[in-house]
């Protein structure tokens, strides 16, 4: 009668504790036999792996890996560092029967008798995609945040140069319609000189209509952009 007595409240915590790991839809949890072949399957695994337990059960657990991390090993290292460290631990991508992948969070731990003979494993996956695909949102949103800054910023500085160098080509403008007008008052002058204060003010002018596109885009108005010829004013 004691045997009796000690075995039935054993075999009533595993009825419940079965009893809960089947009513979780939410989490893949499975065991697997020391050697990473499912020995078990819960619903949750069926629905997150798209396995029913009769496709799955016997059959090696690195089926739900990918082909590159199959083929360097993640599966079998995955294994002896739950059984060497107690633990195991990650994240990375997880192939569903139909060939779809999903990111997943996985721990895998070992489960050892009375003596510490390592039985299996218990493992537990959860397929957290959206939360990975909201933090690589938010990274996007943090980066664009950090280059608007750093355009405001520029814009900021652009604009302050260019109203100080605008200013300065006004004067420049302004001497050298002074000096033209002069030089064609005192009559027979070489017309090379003409032609270099000419020369002289439309580059002045084209360096004011740059200065006014830098405050332009300072200031974030529409621009009208033109294609410029450098060669010409070299």
């Amino acid at each position: 009668m004691s045997v009796v007595r000690d075995k039935t409240p054993k075999q009533r915590d595993r009825a419940l504790s079965q009893l809960l790991i089947d009513s979780v839809i939410d989490y893949a949890i499975f065991q697997l036999d020391k050697d990473g072949i499912v020995s078990s399957w819960n619903p949750g695994a069926e629905r997150i792996k798209g396995y029913k337990a009769t496709e799955i059960i016997g059959e090696h657990f690195s089926r739900f890996y990918t082909d590159e991390d199959r083929a360097a090993g993640v599966p079998v290292r995955a294994l002896e560092t739950a059984a060497r460290a107690g633990k195991f631990e990650a994240e990375g991508w997880r192939v569903r029967k139909d060939g779809s992948r999903f990111w997943a969070s996985v721990v895998i731990d070992p489960i050892r008798d009375d003596t510490g003979e390592l039985l299996g494993f218990a493992k537990v996956t959860r397929d957290i995609t959206e939360r990975m695909e909201g933090q690589r949102i938010l990274r996007e949103t943090q980066e664009q945040l950090a280059l608007s800054q750093r355009l405001e910023a520029v814009g900021q500085l652009s604009g302050g140069i260019a109203h100080d160098f605008n200013n300065l080509l006004m004067i420049i403008l302004g001497n050298l319609e002074t000096a033209q007008r002069g030089v064609q008052a005192m009559g027979g002058v070489n017309a090379s000189v003409l032609r270099a204060l000419a020369n002289a003010t439309r580059g002045a002018q084209r360096a004011s209509s740059l200065t006014s596109r830098l405050l332009a885009f300072s200031r974030r108005q529409p621009l009208n952009p033109k294609t410029l010829d450098l060669n010409k004013y070299l």
